[in-house]
């Protein structure tokens, strides 16, 4: 089974440090304290997302077939992986009717979510 690095404290969930490093073919070790990468933080439903969002090229499409989540879904995760990385969120541009019903009538949307983007 393959073990992989926690980023996070299982206890008080603060991000982790590592201060070891070994190389298994020379022997050498080197001790400091090393920061994990962004990804290396991040819980685990949002590396998953983050994979099938890459898996699947950004295709919203895929990602809720793959996910079996809907549109509004997608875009939160989204949303909030890209909040987690550090980067704020673009605030996005009131989608005019006529892209949303294009995205219904193309059934990239269900009804619903069309009825909750109208809404908003």
């Amino acid at each position: 089974m393959k073990k992989e690095i926690i980023g996070r404290c299982p206890v008080c969930e603060h991000d982790l440090k590592v201060t070891e490093l070994h190389c298994n073919y020379c022997d050498t070790t080197i001790k400091s304290e090393f920061d994990l990468c962004k990804f290396c933080k991040l819980p685990k439903d949002q590396l998953v997302f983050a994979e099938v969002f890459i898996k699947n090229r950004g295709n919203i499409k895929e990602i809720e077939k793959d996910l079996g989540i809907s549109y509004p879904t997608v875009r939160n995760k989204l949303e909030s992986l890209i909040e987690s990385l550090g980067h704020k969120p673009k605030s996005e541009p009131n989608i005019n009717k006529k892209e949303i019903l294009e995205k219904l009538s193309s059934g990239e949307i269900t009804a619903d979510e069309a009825v909750n983007l109208l809404k908003d």
